[in-house]
C-alpha cells in the first residue's frame, strides 16, 4: 500500500506546458468539483469527499517542501485546504443533523439569504481574516500573498457560508475565483487554474440553483420560512 501511495504521489503527466502536472493536482481538483456537484444538490457526502480532495491538495501547493515541478510555495492555498478541513468538519455535522432530524428528500440543508446580521458576520470575516492573512503569508514568504491571501479568505468564507446554508456563499467564490485563475495560470499550477475556470461558471449555476430553491421553499411553506432559519441559525448539539 505505502509504494502504491508512494507512485501516486510521484505520477506526472507532461502535457508539453513548460512543466510536467502531477497527477494528485488533478485528482485533488476531481474531489473538489465532485464536492461542489454534491454541495448543489445538498448532499451529505459533499463534505467528506471534499476532505479527501483537501488532504491531496495540500501537499500540491507546497511545492518547495514536497519538490513538485513548480516548486512554489502557496501557503495561502495550502492553508486554505487545512481551514477547509476544519470548516468541513463543522459543515458536515451540521447538514448530517439536519437531515437526521427529517428533512424532506434526504437533503442537508435548506438555502437561506444571509440576511442582515450574516452579511455582518461575512464583512467583518473578510476584514479580519484578509489582513490577518497578509501578513502571516508574507512573512512565510509565500508567492503572491495579496492575490493568496484574497483566496484563503474567501475560501473560509464561502465554506462557512455553504455550512450555514446561505445563498450567498456562491457569489464569495465566484470572486475568489476570479483571482485564483490569473494567479494560478502564472504559478502554472494549470489543472487548478482550469477547475478555478470551472468554478467559477459552475457557481453561476448553483447559486441561480439555490435560489430557485429558496424562493420556491419559501412560496410552498410561507409560514414555516421563520422556522426553517431558526433551526439553522442556532447552534447544534
Amino acid at each position: 500500500m505505502s509504494e502504491l501511495l508512494l507512485r501516486f504521489a510521484n505520477a506526472q503527466l507532461d502535457l508539453g506546458l513548460g512543466k510536467p502536472i502531477l497527477w494528485r493536482e488533478i485528482v485533488g481538483n476531481g474531489f473538489g468539483l465532485a464536492s461542489a456537484l454534491l454541495g448543489m444538490r445538498r448532499r451529505v457526502a459533499a463534505w467528506p469527499i471534499g476532505i479527501i480532495g483537501n488532504i491531496v491538495l495540500f501537499t500540491v501547493f507546497l511545492g518547495g517542501v514536497f519538490h513538485t515541478p513548480q516548486n512554489l510555495d502557496l501557503w495561502g492555498q495550502a492553508g486554505r485546504q487545512i481551514f477547509f478541513f476544519i470548516v468541513s468538519v463543522y459543515g458536515w455535522y451540521r447538514w448530517y443533523q439536519y437531515r437526521k432530524n427529517g428533512s424532506e428528500g434526504g437533503v442537508g440543508v435548506t438555502p437561506r439569504w444571509a440576511g442582515r446580521r450574516g452579511l455582518v458576520e461575512l464583512a467583518v470575516g473578510a476584514v479580519v481574516l484578509y489582513a490577518s492573512f497578509y501578513f502571516i503569508l508574507k512573512a512565510l514568504g509565500s508567492w503572491g500573498p495579496l492575490a493568496d491571501a484574497w483566496i484563503l479568505t474567501g475560501s473560509v468564507l464561502a465554506t462557512y457560508g455553504m455550512a450555514r446554508g446561505w445563498v450567498e456563499f456562491w457569489l464569495i467564490w465566484i470572486a475568489v475565483d476570479l483571482v485564483g485563475v490569473p494567479l494560478l495560470l502564472t504559478a502554472q499550477y494549470y489543472p487548478s487554474a482550469i477547475m478555478y475556470a470551472v468554478y467559477g461558471a459552475f457557481c453561476v449555476i448553483g447559486f441561480v440553483s439555490w435560489w430557485r430553491i429558496q424562493r420556491r421553499e419559501r412560496a410552498v411553506r410561507p409560514g414555516d420560512a421563520g422556522a426553517d432559519q431558526e433551526v439553522l441559525t442556532q447552534p447544534l448539539g
